[in-house]
């Protein structure tokens, strides 16, 4: 295993236009590289609006899915270097778990980790686990585990299936009903860098095959925990499976039941019932 510590993010908008460069000619199994920084502080300022476009409350500890945001640039970083054996360009994001091991402050400095592994078979191509973890001082605080999914993709021989579901109840109970504004992707991305263009607008999503914009899951992700806020431990693994596109614009309704300590969630369409979302929330 290689280790790469990187002095600053990388760009998020300059791997979005590599990845569109370097979709041909993949192939091969996972590299065993990881990539990290060290000491990685938050500022406070992008917190809070991250939080306002995410509707979480502003504390001195940090949401669940904001280290995601910090890991994010190493795993593209990661997915757009050539010996990554899958195109990014059409990757879909399936699946995401979180576990917060313990509450971490905001002005803590982190040391950041991200790695790929379970190259995994799925029925309409192959998935792969990009992994993070967060340290303070050497002492694990965070861990995330996103899988995706690249259609039409084969995975090597012997390849264990993939495991995309996460299973929750029948969830009869609307507990809010949200209006997701036609701006919530270029609002997110502004905040997170996450600058896709199947989020942007109709325009370039239609380029890249929607017929129109779509919300960043981990958006939807962020604005379940912040309407569950203040019933919510500290410690906690939140497990989120993503279902069919959230078009933009769109009113959704997000159902609750408490389980096991916790919470099951679903987002859908307002609507039509169509499922865009649904997860579990534990306390660890």
């Amino acid at each position: 295993m290689a280790t790469t510590v990187l002095d600053a993010a990388p760009s998020l908008a300059s791997l979005y236009a590599k990845a569109a460069l370097t979709s041909r000619g993949r192939g091969g199994d996972l590299p065993d590289t990881h990539l990290a920084r060290h000491g990685v502080t938050v500022d406070r300022d992008h917190l809070a609006a991250y939080a306002r476009v995410c509707r979480l409350p502003l504390t001195d500890v940090l949401p669940a899915t904001y280290p995601h945001m910090l890991t994010f640039p190493l795993q593209m970083a990661l997915m757009t270097d050539r010996a990554f054996p899958l195109a990014t360009v059409g990757l879909v994001h399936v699946r995401n778990r979180i576990e917060v091991l313990r509450g971490v402050r905001a002005d803590e400095a982190l040391d950041l980790e991200v790695w790929a592994e379970r190259f995994a078979a799925h029925r309409s191509g192959a998935t792969v686990d990009l992994c993070a973890s967060a340290t303070v001082a050497g002492q694990e605080v965070w861990r995330s585990r996103s899988t995706y999914l690249s259609r039409g993709a084969k995975a090597p021989d012997g390849a264990p299936e993939a495991d995309v579901d996460v299973a929750v109840g029948a969830l009869e109970r609307t507990a809010a009903t949200w209006r997701v504004p036609d701006d919530a992707g270029r609002r997110y991305a502004k905040v997170s860098g996450d600058v896709n263009p199947i989020h942007l607008s109709g325009l370039t999503a239609k380029a890249l095959g929607f017929k129109r914009a779509i919300a960043h899951g981990m958006w939807v992700k962020a604005r379940v925990l912040g309407a569950l806020a203040g019933r919510l431990p500290e410690a906690l693994e939140v497990d989120v499976a993503f279902r069919k596109p959230l078009f933009l614009p769109s009113t959704v309704a997000l159902a609750t039941a408490e389980v096991g300590g916790g919470w099951d969630v679903a987002v859908r369409n307002a609507g039509s019932g169509t499922e865009h979302m649904v997860g579990t929330v534990r306390p660890r």
